[in-house]
């Protein structure tokens, strides 16, 4: 099991470099392209785009107007990014070569959905590790 995508996991984290091009517009993270997501206003989307850290993208999609069905449509669109992301051969060989590792976003900021939270108060509850889940599939799609 990889148990948190830091050290030489961090490629799987959406943090790491990958540049994602969503309708016309190149994003240097998958997180900078999934905030941008978030909304239709494409000069909110460009100006993600060009935050220099993608803490600073997660921080500006917390003030967005979301699309509607942002609930339903945020693990499609996350898939969507991964997939761009790995088509990277060299991303798509690294994250090959993870074999049957189970991948879990390990995490200690109460992120249940997309992780797993190993706080001491959300050590014991688990989580759905949605991204973990998404990587797994990618990888066995290459």
């Amino acid at each position: 099991m990889i148990s948190s995508f830091r050290g030489r996991h961090y490629f799987l984290s959406n943090f790491s470099s990958s540049f994602i091009i969503v309708s016309g517009v190149e994003y240097p993270t998958v997180e900078h392209a999934y905030q941008a997501c978030k909304t239709m206003d494409g000069d909110r989307r460009k100006a993600i785009a060009m935050l220099k850290t993608p803490a600073l993208a997660k921080k500006a999609g917390q003030s967005l107007d979301l699309i509607g069905d942002w609930d339903d449509a945020r693990v499609v669109i996350m898939y969507d990014l991964l997939k761009r992301k790995f088509c990277d051969w060299r991303l798509a060989e690294r994250l090959r070569a993870t074999g049957d590792n189970i991948l879990v976003e390990g995490n200690v900021w109460h992120d249940n959905f997309w992780g797993v939270c190993a706080c001491d108060k959300c050590g014991s509850t688990g989580g759905e590790n949605v991204l973990g889940e998404l990587l797994m599939l990618v990888r066995e799609e290459l």
